[in-house]
């Protein structure tokens, strides 16, 4: 009899501590609130820790590791964001593949510079169905109302600016070839760029030559070579990157011409080093900041994530850089 009225004393004091700590209201110290704390953090800690994923070009090309680079830094210094990066090497099929991969590894928003501006287009839609946010960067897609934010540069500006170098260095006009790569808009927008500043000279240019180079060094270095064998006496090669005008430089160097007028676009250090040399073909390279535009981009995809205001497009300044003036510029990084 005593057992099971001890039994039940045992019950009630249990029944009692157990209201007690259901009712218990936050107050007093942190240290008497710890569980409620950490959770509080943890909250915060989930809803700040975004994943990005980044997908260049070609993580070969100095030009996109350093646009790769000033978004991560831009996201770290930001808050607890990870970034996922993916090489597609020039291949739309990888780069459409690997976007699948980083959708499922559970990205929230993808910066996006496309291989081929039309066949990401598929990808686009997949991405949208994920619900994740694309920030498009560098060269634009096809279909544009994918994108929640666009950021490059004044690619046709570039384009124009070597234009008119060109009609000041040769007013009696020449000729030209022109390596391009159709399946990356930005390229074509300097292309067009450069064509309309030619376009408008006094004495005319003509266009002997133009081949697609899918934006490839060694690509470039072949048709570079065949287009110096074919016109020996051509005038300029514009070039729609500055990894394309190393290639013609080289092109031209082993061929023994030295008159030829070789223009790129980037502003890479690769090229002004070359702007150094007293008997470089290298005129000149509209340069761009792959460092501004990265940090740019990474402030963009930051705020939309976070409900704050956004540009849903941004175009970052171009401006030549030649022999005159590379030294303002240094040639050990990125401007």
């Amino acid at each position: 009899m005593r057992k099971r009225e001890l039994l039940k004393v045992s019950a009630l004091i249990l029944i009692c501590i157990f209201g007690l700590s259901a009712c218990k209201k936050n107050v007093g110290t942190p240290e008497d609130n710890a569980l409620a704390e950490e959770t509080g953090e943890e909250e915060v800690q989930e809803e700040d820790a975004y994943v990005f994923g980044f997908t260049g070009i070609d993580m070969e090309n100095p030009y996109f590791i350093t646009l790769e680079s000033a978004i991560r830094e831009k996201l770290e210094t930001e808050g607890a964001y990870s970034l996922i990066t993916k090489d597609p090497a020039s291949d739309p099929e990888l780069q459409a593949q690997q976007i699948t991969e980083m959708i499922g590894e559970g990205i929230d928003a993808l910066f996006l510079c496309p291989v081929d501006w039309e066949k990401i287009t598929p990808s686009l839609d997949e991405l949208k169905e994920a619900d994740v946010r694309i920030i498009n960067v560098d060269t634009q897609v096809k279909e544009m109302d994918y994108v929640d934010a666009y950021i490059g540069s004044d690619n046709r500006e570039a384009g124009y600016i070597c234009g008119e170098d060109l009609i000041g260095r040769c007013p009696e006009g020449g000729t030209v070839a022109i390596l391009e790569c159709p399946t990356q808009n930005s390229i074509n927008d300097r292309i067009t760029g450069f064509e309309e500043a030619i376009a408008a000279a006094q004495k005319g240019f003509e266009v002997v030559k133009r081949v697609d180079t899918n934006g490839e060094f060694e690509k470039a270095l072949e048709e570079a070579k065949t287009i110096v064998r074919e016109y020996p006496d051509v005038t300029a090669i514009m070039c729609g990157n500055d990894q394309i005008a190393v290639a013609a430089k080289t092109a031209v160097n082993l061929s023994g011409l030295d008159k030829v007028i070789i223009y790129g676009v980037d502003g890479s250090p690769d090229i002004k080093k070359e702007l150094k040399k007293a008997n470089g073909q290298i005129a000149g390279t509209a340069a761009q900041s792959p460092i501004s535009m990265g940090k740019t981009a990474a402030k963009t995809a930051i705020e939309m994530l976070t409900g704050g205001d956004f540009e849903r497009e941004i175009y970052e300044e171009v401006f030549m850089i030649d022999k005159d003036n590379v030294d303002m510029y240094g040639v050990d990084g990125w401007q």
